[in-house]
């Protein structure tokens, strides 16, 4: 049997190439595929910043959820942006979408300025590492 386990809970969208999560055993390690504001149909849904990181974020914790995890387990975040100024400009609003979906728990972050994401819409990305207790 593998020490790694995938997982792609059904209310993420069909995963192509990828798991949404996985776990290995010794030490429940948790790599997050990188989750942008795809519905269940694969679709991008919200036109701005905000919305699109409010949707990726809770596709990014419902994989996290899905693999035994919470947002405190997360150690470490990526969020991949096609524009930094505007991403730095919106950073308190969102902050406070953080807030409302993962608490006040913080891992390590950094953000990264991307010239396009896979899906030509997308505006943001994250991915992540979570350690299970």
């Amino acid at each position: 049997m593998s020490p790694v386990h995938r997982i792609n809970p059904a209310e993420l969208s069909p995963p192509a190439g990828f798991s949404h999560a996985t776990t290995a055993v010794g030490g429940q390690l948790v790599f997050l595929a990188g989750q942008t504001a795809l519905d269940v149909d694969g679709k991008v849904v919200g036109a701005t910043l905000p919305e699109q990181f409010a949707t990726a974020l809770a596709n990014l914790l419902t994989a996290l959820r899905a693999a035994g995890g919470a947002p405190a387990d997360l150690a470490r975040v990526t969020v991949y942006a096609t524009d930094v100024a505007d991403y730095r400009a919106r950073a308190g609003e969102l902050g406070r979408i953080w807030r409302r979906l993962a608490g006040r728990d913080y891992p390590a972050m950094a953000v990264i300025g991307v010239a396009r994401l896979w899906d030509e819409q997308a505006l943001v990305e994250l991915d992540g590492v979570a350690v299970l207790p």
